[in-house]
């Protein structure tokens, strides 16, 4: 096993008993970038001989005593939203050609103050602006798209590219790259990781989290992230018996809600079947399956998007306005777009987010956790623009991707996507445990069970070296 395919926190065990430096780890991933992506384009840039620097520094800190904590002396990627003082933050457009930024974020400033080694700067669907990233080939299946807005990310991270990587996620952008690509993917709870110095869409949906190959990896970062302190971790929480998630792998006394609709309508058979066999693989654990209704449904799309395209467009007002033709075309369009939406609509918008954020609530008085698809289908063909359903209908591509994540952006509450299995072409079908309100560890906590019992799990994506 070369060093690039050990997990998050394997690395960071090898690291702490002297068993592999930082040095050899960060080579190792530079080695398998230089090998692969040619194929992928996950990254905007790669920070070869400071991610050398950087680690070689790690490696003498650890020596001497000074251990930070298990992102110590890890490889990282940062999607290009996200500020690092000194570098550009391009977010994929020509419209940041030349824009570099002048201090770090709080979450890279986090990252680089518990060791982490950036690697590199990740693609993003322009300004984050859909679903697929164009820019980057799926890890899986070259001829199919990334998953977006976060593709770059779980890419790098799904090819061995990364030891993990960061997103943002305002309708699913971190959660839908997860699911395409067969890796872990995490929306924490709305405001418990900051998002200072990341380039917004929309200010009232925007996510940061982490994109891992494991769950146990995506609590290592989220602890970081967030700014907890060692002993108060969502690992310290898996343990206590004053959670819903219980011990290690025992699941006894978490109740599962299991959507008697939206959830699982409009959902390709061999994904609907996975999810299923991942639901009764957490009952079988000792969860306790729950069915409830989802509130509201009819006006989740209507609520998503009435909340995002003139969020979005305000922020970029004044360069669509003098600059129109530095954005791309898919992208210009929604801006433009959002200009003609009136103030009325988008007050209705927040009102019905508000009776969304009760009605969830409620649904959360019955249940601890809730398991779903993360996205309706696979990953689709690079060229697709619809998916056609069984009773006829047709969808956009984002529109399918966007529908079962938005709801998690809506309400602000966490969500967790991991991977459940494969289809019969061989492509990644992602599940995801949505959570209440800062329920990060009863999410964390099942997903880790799940993966832990069902050893399919950690899987790099089949990508051959050049």
């Amino acid at each position: 096993m070369q060093p690039y395919e050990l997990t998050l926190a394997a690395a960071a065990q090898a690291i702490a008993a002297g068993q592999l430096s930082p040095a050899e780890l960060t080579e190792s991933f530079l080695e398998r970038i230089e090998a692969v992506e040619g194929h992928l384009g996950a990254y905007v840039t790669v920070r070869a001989q400071a991610a050398r620097t950087a680690a070689a520094q790690a490696g003498r800190d650890i020596a001497a005593g000074r251990y930070r904590g298990p992102l110590h002396g890890i490889p990282m990627g940062l999607k290009d939203l996200i500020d690092v003082a000194g570098l550009p933050t391009t977010a994929s457009s020509r419209v940041r050609a030349h824009h570099t930024a002048s201090a770090d974020s709080t979450v890279a400033a986090r990252l680089k103050d518990a060791g982490a080694v950036l690697i590199g700067k990740t693609h993003t669907h322009e300004f984050a602006y859909g679903l697929t990233t164009p820019q980057t080939r799926n890890a899986w299946a070259p001829d199919r798209v990334a998953g977006g807005s976060s593709g770059g990310s779980a890419v790098a991270v799904a090819a061995g590219e990364a030891a993990f990587a960061l997103g943002t996620d305002t309708g699913g952008s971190i959660r839908v790259p997860a699911a395409l690509n067969g890796v872990v993917g995490l929306k924490p709870t709305y405001g418990s990781v900051p998002v200072r110095g990341v380039t917004p869409l929309s200010w009232s949906l925007d996510h940061v989290g982490p994109i891992t190959r494991t769950v146990e990896d995506a609590a290592l970062v989220l602890d970081v992230l967030t700014g907890r302190q060692p002993g108060d971790g969502v690992r310290e929480l898996w343990a206590s018996r004053r959670h819903p998630e219980g011990r290690g792998e025992d699941l006894a006394g978490l109740r599962v809600g299991v959507p008697a609709n939206h959830y699982f309508d409009r959902v390709d058979p061999e994904v609907a079947a996975a999810v299923r066999a991942g639901i009764g693989h957490l009952e079988r654990l000792g969860a306790e399956l729950v069915d409830v209704g989802i509130p509201m449904a009819d006006y989740i799309q209507a609520t998503a998007w009435g909340l995002m395209v003139p969020e979005a467009t305000a922020y970029h007002e004044r360069t669509l306005r003098t600059s129109p033709e530095l954005y791309t075309a898919d992208v210009r369009v929604l801006l433009e777009a959002g200009a003609l939406v009136s103030a009325g609509d988008y007050l209705r918008a927040q009102r019905s987010r508000t009776l969304m954020r009760r009605a969830w609530a409620e649904v959360f008085d019955a249940v601890d956790v809730i398991a779903a698809p993360t996205v309706p289908c696979v990953a689709a063909r690079s060229d697709q623009e619809t998916v056609r359903w069984a009773d006829g209908s047709t969808e956009s591509v984002s529109d399918s991707y966007v529908r079962l994540s938005a709801p998690a952006n809506i309400t602000g509450l966490p969500s967790l996507s991991l991977p459940v299995g494969l289809d019969g072409a061989g492509l990644p079908i992602g599940m995801q445990l949505i959570g209440r309100p800062f329920g990060e560890a009863a999410i964390l906590g099942a997903g880790r069970a799940f993966e832990a019992t069902r050893g399919d799990g950690a899987r790099l994506a089949p990508v051959a070296a050049a």
